[in-house]
């Protein structure tokens, strides 16, 4: 893949894309041949869910501008159902064509989504990902990958030690997910013992705030597991200014694709041969969503269940992401023709 194409953009307009902010004060008129294309997103506090809502309105702004949409419409939230349930109430008053959803919970949104099925709006829930039967699902394999992940970094410390879980944005369908999976994998590992257990809302400033918390009441650390969405760098952050036997020898720390961790994790491995494996979702999927309602409402007919690449960064390619600008997380954007012949297009998951 062009390395161009993984640099991803950093948030630039956070002023507009605020909670409850609208892209467009009112839709313009909505129709078959110029559909009204909405995101409902119900989490807005972290460097991921910036970088997933700049790729949707980049690919909604492209769209426009190629007259393929009358318009769009992105609205963030603060986490909690109650206001998501109403930002899709609005939406369905708004008489869009299809609505993208972030969600706020796998299934305490699912009755306003049939509410807008019924409505004749089309709606992909992904990412956070919805489970309402009309609704179809743009997921990632988070079980699968952070099993991977987990079962790499507790053999890089010898399947023993002791190790903080950090998990993600609580309440969350990936943040079961990925938790339920490393719950798993430390079974077959039973001389791993986790000493904390905190929640980093995938966000670095919080993730550092709860290790740096818990570490002076803990034994030596070896490894943490985590979520992603720059929590990674706040790890690092509370362990470079805990200090101590840190200073010399780092734990294992899980990375999230966070562009800050990636270059603290090269600077590391150049002092001192530090190793370790990052694997994240990729925020382009916001721009991979609006691509696939879109298809949608123009009468495409892809499986219910599709499934993104997830990206990974190795010692033996850290090199070539070392110089990501600051503040991004790895990840390529998803054409209207990538998602047309890779999803659209692709055999149904199983």
């Amino acid at each position: 893949m062009n390395r161009k194409t993984m640099l991803a953009r950093a948030c630039a307009t956070a002023a507009l894309l605020a909670a409850g902010a609208l892209a467009a004060a009112a839709p313009a008129s909505a129709s078959p041949d110029k559909p009204v294309i909405a995101l409902a997103n119900a989490y807005f506090g972290n460097s991921w869910r910036h970088q997933m809502v700049d790729a949707f309105k980049e690919a909604a702004e492209k769209a426009k501008a190629e007259g393929k949409i009358a318009d769009y419409i992105i609205l963030n939230g603060d986490g909690t159902v109650a206001q998501q349930n109403s930002q899709l109430a609005e939406l369905i008053l708004k008489k869009v064509d299809a609505i993208a959803v972030d969600a706020a919970s796998e299934t305490a949104v699912n009755g306003v989504i049939e509410k807008a099925c019924k409505a004749g709006i089309k709606v992909v829930s992904f990412d956070s990902v919805a489970s309402a039967p009309c609704n179809w699902q743009l997921n990632f394999d988070f079980k699968g990958y952070k099993r991977d992940q987990a079962e790499w970094v507790l053999k890089k410390i010898g399947g023993k030690g002791n190790i903080i879980v950090v998990r993600g944005v609580k309440g969350s369908a990936p943040d079961a997910d990925m938790y339920g999976s490393q719950e798993a994998v430390l079974k077959n590992f039973p001389d791993v013992k986790v000493v904390a257990t905190v929640y980093g809302q995938a966000t670095a400033s919080v993730a550092q705030s709860a290790v740096a918390n818990a570490l002076p009441s803990l034994p030596h650390v070896d490894a943490v597991l985590a979520q992603g969405g720059s929590d990674d760098t706040g790890i690092a952050q509370a362990f470079d200014q805990y200090g101590g036997d840190y200073a010399k020898k780092m734990p294992v720390i899980e990375g999230g694709g966070s562009s800050n961790f990636i270059q603290w994790w090269a600077k590391q491995k150049e002092a001192n041969g530090y190793s370790t494996i990052s694997m994240n979702t990729t925020p382009g999927i916001g721009g991979a969503a609006f691509w696939l309602a879109y298809g949608l409402v123009k009468g495409a007919n892809p499986p219910k269940l599709m499934i993104m690449p997830v990206a990974t960064v190795t010692d033996d390619n850290l090199k070539d992401y070392a110089g990501l600008p600051a503040g991004v997380i790895v990840s390529p954007s998803y054409s209207q023709e990538w998602v047309e012949q890779n999803l659209i297009k692709a055999k149904p998951s199983n």
